[in-house]
């Protein structure tokens, strides 16, 4: 038998051993972190399945700690057993869910267009509007987010009355607009900075215009980050319960206060919450997994300039 010539020295045992050990570590944590991230959708998705006892006591393995049921999602409604009978829950659920289609991805999709525009102007031009220049004015911005809503409830309610706002999609996309708004323009900003001004100056001397530039140019590159933005922004308005609780009460009434809204004068229905609200999440779900190389790249982007 022929014998190994070359042998590891004890300091390349010693390093491989370290590296490995890193390696564990690392993976270690991050699976730690992936568990702790995903559990609260897992008891999500397993309560929608309990009876009120497996609710009460606990229970979390589904054919192991109890049978699962159709419990919560019969009372939406689209169980297998009630998909096809008329329901007037699943009617109401669809009604809300679509209202929440509709606010989410028209704010979000008008905060990205409104907030790209600002965010470009504030990263190519210079601005003065008494002393404030373009970091005040971005502050500025950003700043409106510093009162929390409860302050705003009030004007907002008397305001949405005066102008016949109150319980319509419109009135929630243009606030839902407003709220979101300063931070895709924090986002965009950076996203627009990061990208050199030469590339714009090329194009206006090959013959373009400062619209032609920009749309040819610059948004093809800030692509990632718009999207980013958007998703960002599509999370934050199809969550949002305060306002659509506030100002809403029959048309417009969105999935949040249909979820929050489970409750009885028994207690909280926990299998019809769980089930409501993983139907609620699972839309984010989907598009984060579709959209995922997009967001990676957005919040990356002038990381390294």
């Amino acid at each position: 038998m022929s014998q190994q010539i070359f042998h590891d020295s004890p300091s390349d045992l010693a390093h491989k051993t370290k590296w490995l050990s890193g390696r564990v570590a690392v993976y270690g944590a991050l699976i730690l972190w992936a568990i702790i991230c995903l559990f609260p959708i897992y008891w999500t998705i397993t309560t929608s399945f309990k009876m009120a006892p497996d609710v009460m006591r606990g229970n979390l393995i589904p054919f192991w700690d109890y049978q699962p049921k159709w419990l919560g999602w019969r009372s939406l409604g689209i169980s297998p057993d009630t998909i096809g009978a008329e329901s007037t829950v699943r009617e109401e659920f669809l009604k809300r869910f679509l209202n929440s289609v509709i606010t989410a991805l028209s704010a979000s999709a008008l905060a990205v267009f409104l907030g790209s525009l600002a965010a470009y102007g504030l990263s190519r031009f210079s601005y003065r509007f008494g002393f404030m220049r373009n970091s005040d004015i971005s502050f500025f911005f950003l700043s409106q987010l510093i009162l929390p809503p409860v302050v705003l409830a009030l004007p907002f309610l008397v305001l949405y009355k005066s102008l016949a706002l109150l319980d319509t999609r419109i009135g929630l996309i243009l606030l839902y607009t407003l709220t979101v708004l300063p931070i895709v323009i924090w986002i965009m900003r950076d996203q627009f900075a990061g990208i050199p001004k030469e590339l714009e100056e090329a194009a206006l001397v090959d013959g373009l215009s400062i619209w032609g530039a920009f749309a040819t140019i610059v948004l093809p590159i800030a692509l990632p980050g718009m999207v980013a933005a958007f998703i960002l922004s599509l999370v934050l308005t199809w969550n949002e319960y305060f306002f659509a609780a506030l100002l809403t009460s029959t048309h417009a009434n969105t999935l949040p206060v249909m979820v929050a809204s489970q409750t009885g004068s028994q207690g909280i229905s926990w299998w019809s919450m769980a089930a409501l609200s993983f139907a609620a999440i699972l839309p984010l779900i989907v598009i984060g997994i579709l959209l995922e190389r997009y967001i990676i790249k957005g919040m990356a982007a002038g990381a390294v300039k």
